[in-house]
């Protein structure tokens, strides 16, 4: 059986973007530290509960984890990015949807299951996700704010 999860690669605009070029400088996104193996950065994501659709998880889980409820920050019609991998031996899929911050200045509580989180510009997000499939994922994400400009 296929392991599943959801979550959502949240954004936050530093200023007004006027241009595709100024999207670079001007966007961050937000990772998280995991407290538990190796440590690795991803965005906020877990697991899907028995009776949840995937947006629901994606929402639950960016509140358990990161502490920012639905309220706060807005889903972008139009990306949607699976990732498909082998976790210990068993096949995963994790769905992203692309989440913009309604206030770039929103406090940040992380659970037990993270000790850091960083708002990075997309080449030291992609430097310190350091998985393949997570930064395709978010040079996607990328494009796709480029590309709305």
């Amino acid at each position: 059986m296929t392991l599943r999860a959801c979550g959502l690669i949240i954004f936050r605009k530093l200023r007004e973007i006027s241009s595709a070029s100024a999207v670079e400088n001007n966007v961050e996104y937000l990772l998280l530290q995991t407290s538990y193996g190796t440590h690795h950065w991803t965005p906020p994501k877990g697991h899907v509960d028995p009776g949840e659709d995937d947006l629901q998880t994606a929402l639950r889980e960016t509140q358990e984890e990161a502490g920012l409820d639905p309220s706060q920050f807005t889903i972008l019609e139009g990306f949607k990015k699976e990732l498909n991998y082998t976790v210990r031996g068993k096949a995963k899929t994790v769905i992203y949807w692309l989440a913009e911050m309604k206030e770039s200045n929103t406090e940040i509580k992380l659970s037990s299951e993270h000790q850091a989180f960083r708002w990075l510009n997309l080449s030291e997000a992609c430097k310190l996700s350091e998985y393949q499939d997570m930064q395709s994922a978010l040079r996607e994400a990328h494009q796709f704010l480029c590309s709305k400009v």
